[in-house]
């Protein structure tokens, strides 16, 4: 089977562990089997863990099993360093590193819900696509 690559936005992450139903958390399963192949920077990987551990209650996930979940992304994943900086590029400041990853990766997809958010990375090459498109591209 392929290998899918993509940036994997914060708030898909978040909403696969919150919920196991959906396409976010089918894209962790993904991730796990080895079918998507995540793409990530020091950066992102913090920010992953600054929200898993500020909504460690409401995802009822201990710091063992944060640290875990991490630890396994990053087992799965392809790091990327950014060399580069494209900035200020998209609407929220916040999200130019998820841009910059991308770009760093080779025009990797960034799969997200917040879409207009990064209308301008679209002049990258770079696909933004909501996480059901993206898994009809994994499952095709």
């Amino acid at each position: 089977m392929k290998k899918y690559r993509g940036v994997i936005d914060t708030n898909i992450l978040f909403a696969g562990l919150y919920s196991a139903s959906g396409a976010s958390h089918q894209i962790l399963r993904y991730i796990d089997n080895n079918t998507i192949v995540p793409i990530l920077s020091t950066t992102l990987l913090f920010e992953y863990e600054d929200i898993l551990k500020r909504n460690q209650k409401k995802l009822e996930l201990t710091s063992t099993a944060i640290e875990q979940i991490l630890n396994a992304i990053c087992k799965r994943g392809e790091e990327h360093s950014i060399h580069f900086l494209w900035r200020p590029q998209l609407s929220d400041p916040k999200d130019d590193h998820i841009l910059e990853l991308s770009v760093a990766a080779g025009c990797a997809d960034i799969v997200t819900f917040n879409i207009r958010d990064f209308a301008n990375a679209e002049s990258f090459g770079i696909r933004i696509i909501k996480p059901d498109l993206f898994i009809n591209f994994v499952t095709r």
